[in-house]
């Protein structure tokens, strides 16, 4: 075991132990007003990206960017071996600087985009496109892949898609997670929306789901056509209205493997990728937090439902 795995252990294991934590997370949901629950926040470790004075958008976008931060912490400390499933973790934020730039070529408002430093896969040439046929072009001779079009919801799929398979692939303990998250984004996109799927995203997304999933109409469907190591958020969910339930699931899920990770004897990737779990479940219930927060007292009982 390299010296530099034992520090990047260590470091993560120390930074895992920054959340809130789900007491903390529905303490802010319970705060009097959405600029309380921000203030509280500014002044915990999110606070290295969220401002007292920050809206609920601004908070949210705060919330993720300091789980991006944790991230690029701690690629500062793995081997050089280490960098590639950091990177591939770190790829859905590139997802999320997309969907902003996406935005904004519609000529909607967009948000700030995430500064992902040498973690960027495509992202140095996305933000220089002005139309949605370059980012297609651009995402066609990256580590994306084709989306399959030039639309925008196909090129968001195509990416969350390739996101899903590039993380199977490179990051072993988030295997699981990977697959569950692709047939939520499945379920939602074939059963719940009825939608069809463009054959190059099926590609994309045949490493994590296979490659009859397209033709699913119904959540059984589903479950059967992309195997067990991918529906498991989907077991016990019999309407496609409590999809909601699922995700509720999927976090749970990577919860408790990230503090497995966590608990494991000796120092490796374990500890680094379990951290990483673990920040990220508490990055999602702080944003929702917020959320519920902004909502007042009726949003409390959903939440605690939630989270």
């Amino acid at each position: 075991m390299s010296t530099a795995w034992v520090a990047a252990a260590v470091r993560a294991r120390a930074l895992a132990r920054r959340r809130l934590g789900a007491s903390g997370a529905r303490a802010l949901a319970g705060s009097g007003s959405l600029a309380d629950a921000v203030a509280t926040l500014a002044d915990t470790p999110y606070g290295h990206d969220v401002r007292a004075a920050d809206d609920l958008a601004q908070a949210q976008h705060g919330a993720a960017a300091a789980l991006l931060w944790h991230l690029r912490v701690l690629g500062g400390w793995v081997p050089r071996t280490g960098t590639p499933a950091l990177r591939a973790l770190a790829a859905g934020f590139e997802v999320a600087n997309a969907d902003e730039h996406l935005q904004a070529l519609r000529g909607d408002p967009a948000e700030a985009a995430f500064r992902l430093g040498s973690f960027a896969t495509a992202w140095p040439r996305l933000v220089r496109t002005t139309s949605t046929r370059e980012v297609r072009e651009v995402l066609t001779t990256s580590a994306w892949g084709d989306p399959g079009g030039e639309g925008i919801r196909t090129i968001r799929l195509g990416m969350r898609l390739s996101w899903a398979a590039r993380v199977a692939a490179t990051v072993p303990q988030a295997r699981t997670w990977a697959a569950g998250a692709a047939a939520l984004l499945a379920a939602r996109e074939r059963v719940l929306a009825g939608r069809g799927v463009p054959t190059e995203v099926v590609r994309l997304g045949e490493p994590v789901l296979g490659s009859t999933w397209s033709a699913a109409r119904s959540l059984p469907d589903l479950v059967t056509s992309v195997g067990a190591q991918a529906s498991w958020p989907l077991l016990g969910i019999a309407d496609p209205a409590e999809l909601w339930r699922a995700e509720a699931a999927w976090w749970r899920r990577v919860e408790q493997d990230g503090f497995t990770l966590l608990r494991r004897s000796g120092f490796g990737s374990d500890p680094v990728i379990g951290a990483l779990a673990v920040l990220a479940v508490d990055t999602w219930r702080v944003r929702s937090a917020l959320e519920a927060a902004a909502a007042g007292p009726r949003a409390q009982e959903p939440f605690d439902a939630l989270a």
